[in-house]
């Protein structure tokens, strides 16, 4: 099975919010932090972005951002512009001079997941993705790119449903980016499927979750020593192989919950616990509650 893969349909990403950013002459926003994941596309001219404790950015035309969060931000036309504070919109955003032909354009927003899960998977990618225009004009994100854009600039019917099966395949494009990135990514689930021996282990978790997992059984499929294996998926992970097996079945296991179309002893045996009691003891333990209060506070049915 394809870890990333597993993580999008757990995460259930739409497009919530899109619209067009656009600005003449010298202009600054600055934005609040958000839970929502935020992303930019540069459809003209060129911007600047600064996120809190980092060097600013140079936008240009055709790059895109993704940030799974959303950090406080500045949004400016140019280095030590003055920026004013702004509130995400639903509507069309217009900065600095308000007559004449903008000089710089971007399709910018915000992306929905499943919150129950939200903060264990996106824990898992890195806090931005950036796909520079020179990179990704030569790949199926670049032509995706296009799409969109001649998109934006029409006015067919179905547009905005277009636009928004578009926004999300863009961003399982740019998370599948994040994985043959050179190396380049974080601690975190792309940066393990970037190594070849853990992805290998990664990969064999998430096809039989049911298995128990020894490390040294992990460590045979990556090729590799226990201690040595043990390490690199610590390092490159951000956590134990063990622990990681255990987020993703609770993972499954809320979503299960969730949903409530399951009995416990079902999800517990999908999952690898021998029992519905011994499910419902390691999920009190890591989530601080019982499957039955979890299932009644997130809208399913208290099934035994």
């Amino acid at each position: 099975m394809d870890p990333l893969a597993d993580i999008i349909t757990l995460l259930r990403p739409s497009a919530a919010i899109s619209k067009p950013i656009s600005g003449r002459g010298r202009w600054g926003a600055r934005y609040q932090a958000h839970a929502a994941p935020g992303f930019c596309i540069v459809l003209l001219g060129e911007a600047w972005v600064a996120f809190d404790g980092s060097a600013p950015l140079r936008l240009n035309q055709g790059d895109f951002l993704l940030l799974p969060t959303t950090p406080a931000f500045s949004l400016y036309s140019e280095p030590g512009s003055p920026c004013i504070v702004a509130e995400p919109q639903h509507e069309a955003v217009r900065h600095g001079e308000q007559e004449g032909e903008p000089e710089f354009i971007a399709l910018g927003g915000s992306f929905t997941f499943e919150q129950i899960n939200a903060p264990i998977l996106l824990a898992l990618l890195p806090d931005l993705i950036r796909i520079p225009a020179l990179e990704g004009h030569a790949t199926r994100f670049g032509r995706l790119i296009a799409l969109l854009s001649e998109e934006c600039a029409a006015d067919f019917p179905g547009k905005d449903l277009i636009l928004q099966r578009m926004l999300e395949v863009l961003l399982v494009e740019a998370l599948r980016w994040g994985i043959v990135d050179r190396g380049r990514a974080p601690t975190g689930l792309l940066r393990g499927m970037q190594d070849p021996a853990i992805g290998r282990a990664m990969r064999a978790v998430h096809s039989d979750v049911r298995a128990k997992w020894p490390v040294d059984k992990l460590a045979r499929i990556a090729g590799m020593s226990r201690s040595a294996f043990a390490a690199r998926f610590s390092e490159t992970v951000g956590c134990a192989p063990f622990e990681y097996l255990a987020r993703w079945r609770m993972a499954i296991a809320k979503d299960a919950l969730a949903r409530g179309s399951k009995p416990l002893d079902r999800i517990a045996d999908e999952i690898g616990y021998e029992s519905a009691s011994a499910f419902s003891t390691a999920f009190r333990k890591r989530i601080g509650r019982s499957p039955g209060s979890f299932a009644r506070d997130h809208g399913g049915q208290d099934q035994r």
